[in-house]
């Protein structure tokens, strides 16, 4: 599933490509995903103008300007095809080039001025689009329980220690929940853990002064880069200028079981265990 990184490029791609743009026409072949297309209301977004493309946590928000905002969520194999005016197509999703796009599975087909067509295309059907009210964005039951952004101002010092008192957390599980931080994932939580040497099964309660600020800088750091590499390509991924995600070359534990340790002063090897029902991958030796 694609992480903040991910979602951020798709925006970013998404606001050089359909930023001022007016919608001239939208086709609904399927409306059936995770939650159905409200076809009527759909339509009404036709005549209006990009005015602004947005990012929070995984969720893609796409304002107009009639006071609605289009809310994507990529869930498993979404993936936003762009389409320019001399029908080239490119993608701006994570997980498959466009030349494994099967036409039965585009679900929303938006015809915009410019000659330009983006395409909502989703295999497994886990994501989802809706119109709210520009206004009542942060009212919707996926936002409004959000924790800060991990890379803003909000996400420090102060708020974790003040919201790890007495919880009897795993350290993994309190960077999965979303209601604690919005927008990290498996791949780059398991990557901020290692940088910080730390263990994914401590009590986060009891982590130390130093190791919580080294932890937040490793997080924000993390992100950074990922999002100047592109992501992580799990599987093959193009964004529209036609370049992979790369940050999965720069993996130290992800997907890295029973290798050694990244680290030039360790001999560990990482092993990969379940936390919640996730992959966890850690050195046993460097992370105490």
């Amino acid at each position: 599933m694609p992480e903040l990184p991910e979602v951020e490029v798709v925006k970013k791609s998404l606001k050089k490509t359909i930023y001022d743009l007016i919608i001239k026409n939208i086709e609904i072949p399927n409306k059936y995903l995770r939650y159905k297309i409200n076809e009527s209301l759909m339509k009404k977004m036709i005549k209006s103008k990009v005015s602004s493309v947005e990012r929070r946590s995984k969720y893609i928000l796409i304002n107009l300007n009639n006071n609605y905002t289009i809310m994507i969520h990529l869930g498993m194999t979404g993936k936003i095809i762009f389409k320019d005016a001399k029908n080239n197509e490119y993608a701006t999703s994570f997980y498959y080039k466009v030349k494994n796009n099967n036409l039965k599975h585009n679900h929303l087909i938006f015809k915009f001025n410019d000659n330009i067509t983006l395409i909502y295309n989703d295999v497994r059907k886990f994501g989802f689009i809706k119109i709210i009210k520009t206004d009542e964005i942060h009212l919707s039951s996926h936002l409004r329980n959000l924790g800060p952004e991990p890379l803003s101002k909000k996400f420090n010092f102060s708020y974790f220690k003040q919201n790890v008192k007495k919880r009897k957390i795993l350290l993994k599980d309190l960077l999965m929940n979303q209601k604690f931080v919005a927008g990290l994932g498996n791949i780059y939580v398991n990557e901020a853990i290692f940088m910080s040497k730390l263990n994914p099964m401590i009590i986060s309660s009891e982590i130390s002064n130093k190791k919580i600020k080294l932890l937040i800088s490793k997080i924000k750091e993390i992100l950074k880069k990922a999002i100047i590499e592109g992501g992580s390509s799990i599987k093959n991924f193009d964004n529209i200028e036609g370049k992979k995600g790369n940050f999965q070359q720069f993996f130290n534990v992800y997907g890295r079981q029973n290798k050694n340790c990244t680290r030039s002063n360790c001999k560990g090897i990482v092993r990969r265990i379940r936390i919640s029902n996730r992959s966890t991958f850690f050195c046993y030796i460097c992370q105490k």
